[in-house]
């Protein structure tokens, strides 16, 4: 989930270790309504104002990861008694350690700290405020006044890639992605094989930016994968650069955390997209009647609201909207088969045997690209 890392040396095999120790102590806590944890050590219904901080990797602007979650704190900021602010643009390291300090010093109440490279800062932050409840969003270190959330984007990224393996035509679709850590690396491979599951001659070639939010540098790299003859260009950035690539090009984009229409309307045929405010909501609601929890993940689905795909452009015809809203109603009813075997990786291994659903502790983990991926997992 986001801005997020400096070094990356054993960056995957530390986050695949992390995260199944985080899952195996939960117990599924994932797949669980907020509502219906145990009360907190803290106890008791939270009377009178709630104060609300939310800390952002990159600018709020008019789309995007970081708009996505203004939306979410501006749904939270209508309940009665709630009170929010935020801090955009927050670097990871110090400045983000020093921006949480501040809320947390400020008397907030919950702070959610929206980036994976904010897990440290927060940690830090939280073990000298125990009485703040903090929400880091796709972290996997917790404490008893820190919890994960995240949402089950590989949903939303399966049926954009069934988009874009109907919709091209060269069968080369691009993926203009930022860091390679599992959260990425899962939404590759779910793209991948919505693409195939459309189109098994269809391939993802992947570039790595390591940037969440460069405009210029995600375009420029977009350029690179239509220089190659891609047609789609799919994307794990925060800007719209590589739609606007795409449109300049005459070819397809597939968007990401918001819907991308208004910067690339010839070209966007849908995108991924956020919806927090459900989450949150609920997340408001614990802290409210005083049952929030730490030491627990949220990972939420299409069938909870979190995740959907943006409305699809006028250029994707009806056949092709009907076929991907047929399987987005099979996830909102609950039916997740994504990443249900065989699923084999790019050397042709199986690492999901035939019938096997992965469990939640493998996708946290995954550090490995599906067939049909042409790219490096580094």
């Amino acid at each position: 989930m986001k801005q997020r890392i400096r070094t990356f040396g054993a960056l995957a095999l530390t986050l695949a270790l992390g995260l199944a120790l985080v899952l195996a102590g939960c117990e599924k806590a994932s797949e669980k309504a907020p509502e219906k944890v145990a009360p907190s050590a803290e106890g008791g219904p939270k009377t009178g104002e709630l104060k609300i901080g939310f800390v952002y990797t990159s600018p709020v602007g008019e789309a995007g990861y970081s708009w996505a979650h203004d939306q979410g704190r501006k749904a939270i900021e209508k309940l009665p008694d709630v009170k929010t602010s935020f801090a955009e643009a927050v670097k990871d390291g110090t400045d983000a350690e020093r921006v949480i300090e501040n809320m947390a010093r400020s008397g907030y109440d919950l702070i959610f700290t929206t980036s994976f490279g904010f897990m440290d800062p927060t940690m830090k932050v939280a073990k000298d405020f125990p009485k703040v409840k903090f929400m880091h969003c796709s972290g996997f270190k917790s404490a008893e006044n820190v919890s994960n959330y995240f949402g089950r984007i590989y949903q939303a990224r399966y049926l954009t890639g069934m988009v874009a393996g109907l919709m091209t035509k060269s069968n080369i679709i691009g993926y203009v992605a930022a860091f390679p850590i599992p959260e990425v690396i899962r939404g590759i491979n779910a793209f991948t094989l919505g693409v195939r599951s459309v189109n098994p001659k269809a391939q993802v070639r992947v570039v790595w930016t390591k940037t969440w939010f460069d405009p210029a540098l995600e375009k420029d790299a977009a350029i690179s994968l239509l220089d190659v003859n891609a047609d789609v260009i799919a994307q794990h950035q925060d800007s719209p650069g590589p739609q606007e690539a795409a449109q300049q090009r005459g070819k397809y984009s597939i968007g990401y955390n918001s819907d991308m229409a208004v910067f690339a309307p010839k070209a966007h045929l849908t995108a991924a997209v956020w919806n927090w405010a459900p989450l949150y909501e609920a997340i408001v609601k614990e802290v409210r009647a005083g049952t929030w929890t730490g030491n627990r993940v949220i990972w939420w689905g299409m069938d909870k609201g979190i995740v959907d795909i943006a409305p699809f452009g006028p250029m994707v015809p009806k056949a092709v909207a009907d076929k991907v809203l047929a399987q987005k109603a099979e996830f909102v009813k609950g039916n997740d088969k994504v990443f249900v075997g065989p699923i084999k990786d790019q050397g042709g291994k199986v690492k999901i045997p035939d019938g096997v659903k992965a469990e939640d502790k493998e996708l946290l983990g995954m550090t490995w690209f599906v067939d049909g991926v042409v790219g490096s997992v580094q």
